[in-house]
């Protein structure tokens, strides 16, 4: 994405600058970027292009101009003493000004179109709870928000919706004024408290040591929730999958599919762990190892589907007759001819109206009995019985379990 930068008018005269990131669509509903104390660096323009990728127009404006304008630190332990240094002159009360002139510079784009939230990090995350109490955002996601304790007389003033990202381990945030916070919003239901333990402050931030990935993932589902319901853009996650679906086992085109896919998705088939990351390589898999090595009488039943902000679970029983050498579930395995059915589970993640990844989950030991590699007189596993049992709960369970009959009912 190149990168554009705009003046914003403050409204003691000045002028500033704010990096603005586009979804390809073009327009839609903004979201105001609050950085840390680090400035809009390349950390901070990174997220702001992940957002418009999400199909926001974001907007971060330098709060630190006022300091330094261009201020840009490295977001890690090597600037931390210079970005503390310069964070002791920055003016709370006059940043929560500048970012509502922000918030008005953004509103007045062509390109946004509908509402606009405020998510904020650290300093920023403060700013963001601020923003909710004194601007006119529609919602307010805040991370770790620093000093957000000196400003509990504002909560009274927030109407709209807001999620709060705390760290169990966090020093700078700990655990008295995360009881606080809990204890200020406990009676407002729109106002949701998420706490990642073993995490530590700026977890969500990939340059740090303190990065955890699994709650950043978790917390950036969370935070994409909050945005879709109050600002939209709503897409129809069930139809988009289906399509993409539908290019894979029906037209049979890996270009095709790709076409429903971000510029960089990645599939990972647990069992087996093939796939592909990044454009290029799992194009390669889709094209020679996936669709043509796919038996051609696969049928998909559907169980259940499950629709989240920015996911679908697809839950269904996955049918072929073993008649290929089928690359990407049985390398190197020659085909038996047997038929086989088996529950099979797809994790699949979106970033805006396009697939991001795929997670794909199955009964690899199912797999094998069926087609004769592995003997379930010798094992705790079953072959086609586990699909049975999926679709109809009243056969019979713990049939592997010799002391099942051990805890009957004495008469």
């Amino acid at each position: 994405m190149a990168e554009q930068w705009i003046d914003i008018g403050a409204t003691d005269g000045s002028t500033f600058k704010g990096y603005l990131a586009l979804p390809a669509s073009g327009s839609g509903p903004g979201i105001l970027l609050l950085h840390e104390i680090f400035g809009v660096n390349a950390s901070m323009r990174n997220l702001a292009d992940y957002y418009a990728e999400e199909g926001y127009v974001v907007l971060a404006p330098d709060l630190l101009w006022r300091v330094g304008a261009g201020i840009e630190l490295a977001d890690g332990d090597g600037d931390l003493d210079g970005a503390m240094d310069r964070y002791q002159d920055f003016d709370t009360n006059q940043s929560i000004k500048d970012s509502a002139d922000a918030l008005q510079a953004l509103r007045a784009r062509p390109e946004c179109t509908g509402k606009v939230g405020a998510l904020g990090f650290g300093p920023g995350g403060k700013l963001a709870y601020l923003a909710a109490a004194r601007a006119d955002v529609d919602c307010a996601v805040s991370y770790y928000g620093v000093g957000i304790e000196a400003e509990f007389g504002e909560a009274a003033r927030i109407k709209g919706p807001v999620v709060f990202h705390l760290a169990e381990l966090d020093r700078v945030v700990p655990a008295e004024v995360r009881m606080q916070i809990t204890a200020v919003f406990a009676s407002r239901p729109d106002v949701e408290l998420y706490l990642y333990p073993g995490c530590d402050h700026g977890f969500a931030v990939p340059e740090r040591a303190s990065f955890n990935k699994t709650a950043t993932l978790i917390a950036h589902s969370r935070s994409i929730a909050m945005f879709r319901t109050f600002l939209g853009p709503h897409y129809d996650l069930s139809s988009l999958w289906d399509k993409h679906t539908e290019l894979e086992f029906v037209t049979r085109s890996a270009e095709a599919t790709m076409s429903t896919m971000v510029a960089e998705p990645y599939v990972n088939h647990i069992p087996t762990m093939t796939g592909g990351v990044g454009y290029h390589d799992l194009l390669r898999f889709y094209k020679n190892h996936f669709i043509p090595k796919t038996p051609k009488d696969t049928r998909l039943t559907p169980i259940s589907r499950t629709i989240g902000a920015d996911r679908v679970v697809d839950e269904m029983l996955f049918c072929f007759t073993h008649d290929i050498e089928i690359d990407w579930m049985l390398p190197g395995v020659s085909p038996t001819g047997r038929y086989v059915e088996i529950p099979l589970v797809a994790i699949v993640c979106f970033r805006g109206d396009k697939l991001y990844n795929e997670h794909i989950y199955w009964d690899q030991a199912s797999v094998l009995v069926q087609i004769g590699l592995l003997d379930p007189k010798t094992l705790p596993v079953a072959g086609v019985e586990t699909a049975r049992k999926l679709v109809e709960k009243s056969l019979p369970s713990n049939t592997m379990m010799a002391r099942w009959t051990e805890s009957a009912p004495k008469a």
